[in-house]
C-alpha cells in the first residue's frame, strides 16, 4: 500500500507538537510532504527540522504544486473554514483542530462538501480518545447507569488565560474558554450520550477578570486587548427531557489552581464521574462506588491522529469526531453564545 501524502495548513505549536509528532510515528502509512504558513519563514523553519520536502505561504500554491492525500488545518479558528472547503475541493481527507469553525453554517457547508467528495472529515477532540471514556461508555451501553436525565460540564481555569497565541482576539477565535476548553467536555457529554437533539440553550457570560488583570498560571495578556468571556454557564435541554448543566472559565476565583476537565453523568441507574473515574450506583439496597483504576498514561493526541488515520483507510467504526458530529457541536456553541449575548432562550 502506497503512503499517505499529508499537507499542513498552519506552522505552529499545535502543528508542530501535536500534528507532525504524531504523524511522524506512523513512517510506513504517511509522508509529511508540504507545510504551509502565510509566515514563510516559519513553513520554511519547521519543514527543514522535520525534513518536509515542501514549504509554501499559501494553500493555494500547495494544492496547484502536489496531490494530497490528506491534509491537516492548524491555523486560527476564523480560518479554519477556508482551509477545510479548499482540501476538501482538491479531493483530500481532513483533520482539523477544533472548534469546526466559528459559524455554523459553515460547519454545515464543510459537512455536506465531505459528504459530496466522499472524504474523512473528522475533528480533533483529542479528550475523546481515551481508555477512560471507552470504559464509561461500555457502562453506559452495559445499561449501568440507566436512562441519563441529568449531566454537568465542568472545564475550568482558576486564572489560566493563554499568554500566547491569539487566543484572546475574538476576531480570529470566535470566543473564549467556551469555544477553546468546553467544547472538549461538550464533545465527550455528546457522544456518550449518543448526540441527543438539542431542544433550547439558556447561558449568561462574564468578562471580570481578564479585562483588569494581566498575568496568570499560562502567560502575560493585555487587558486592553482582552475581547473574550471569562467564564460562561449555560443550562442545555434535550428534546428526550434530559438536561446539562455547563461551566467553563478561562479565569475565575475558585479553589483549584489546576485545570478543572470532567463530565458527569446520572441516569436511572447509575451515575458516573469521568475525572474520578468513578460509577456510583447500588446492589441489594445497598448504596455501591465503583472506582476503576488508572494502569497507565495515554497520549490522546496521539490516539485522535490513530484514530483518524484508521479512518481514511476504510476503518467503519474509528472513532473520530465526524463532520456531522462537529456540525452539532458548532450549533451548540453558537447558540449558546447568542444566547449569553441576548440574555435569551435560544430554541434549536
Amino acid at each position: 500500500m502506497s503512503k499517505l501524502k499529508v499537507g499542513i495548513i498552519g506552522a505552529g505549536q499545535i502543528a508542530e507538537l501535536v500534528h507532525i509528532i504524531n504523524y511522524l510515528k506512523y513512517p510506513s502509512e504517511i509522508e509529511i510532504t508540504a507545510i504551509v504558513d502565510i509566515n514563510t519563514e516559519r513553513a520554511e523553519s519547521l519543514a527543514k527540522k522535520y525534513n518536509i520536502p515542501y514549504y509554501f505561504s499559501s494553500s493555494k500554491e500547495m494544492f496547484e504544486t502536489l496531490e494530497l492525500d490528506i491534509v491537516s488545518i492548524c491555523t486560527p479558528n476564523k480560518y479554519h473554514y477556508e482551509g477545510v472547503i479548499a482540501a476538501l475541493k482538491n479531493n483530500c481527507h481532513v483533520f482539523c483542530e477544533k472548534p469546526p469553525c466559528i459559524k455554523s453554517k459553515d460547519a454545515l457547508e464543510m459537512l455536506e462538501l465531505s459528504e459530496e467528495k466522499g472524504k474523512v472529515l473528522a475533528y480533533n477532540f483529542h479528550h475523546r480518545h481515551s481508555s477512560d471514556v471507552d470504559y464509561m461508555m461500555k457502562a453506559i451501553d452495559a445499561g449501568d447507569i440507566g436512562e441519563i436525565y441529568y449531566g454537568r460540564i465542568k472545564a475550568l481555569r482558576r486564572r489560566g488565560i493563554p499568554g500566547w497565541g491569539v487566543f484572546t482576539d475574538k476576531d480570529l477565535q470566535g470566543g473564549g474558554p467556551l469555544i477553546d476548553l468546553g467544547v472538549h467536555m461538550i464533545d465527550i457529554a455528546l457522544y456518550l450520550t449518543k448526540f441527543p437533539k438539542i431542544k433550547s440553550v439558556l447561558a449568561s457570560s462574564y468578562t471580570k477578570i481578564g479585562n483588569v488583570k494581566n498575568k496568570g498560571t499560562l502567560g502575560e495578556w493585555d487587558p486592553k486587548k482582552y475581547e473574550i468571556e471569562d467564564f460562561l454557564t449555560a443550562y442545555i435541554k434535550f428534546e428526550n427531557g434530559s438536561v446539562i448543566n455547563l461551566e467553563t472559565s478561562f479565569a475565575l476565583n475558585i479553589k483549584e489552581k489546576a485545570t478543572i476537565m470532567n463530565v458527569e453523568l446520572f441516569g436511572t441507574k447509575g451515575g458516573m464521574d469521568l475525572s474520578a473515574m468513578e460509577i456510583y450506583t447500588d446492589y441489594n439496597d445497598e448504596l455501591v462506588d465503583i472506582v476503576k483504576l488508572k494502569i497507565k498514561e495515554e497520549d490522546k493526541q496521539e490516539n485522535s491522529i490513530r484514530d483518524f488515520l484508521d479512518a481514511c483507510n476504510g476503518k467503519v467504526d474509528a472513532l473520530i469526531t465526524n463532520a456531522r458530529q462537529g456540525y452539532e457541536i458548532q450549533r451548540l456553541v453558537e447558540a449558546l453564545y447568542e444566547s449569553a449575548e441576548t440574555g435569551e432562550v435560544i430554541k434549536l
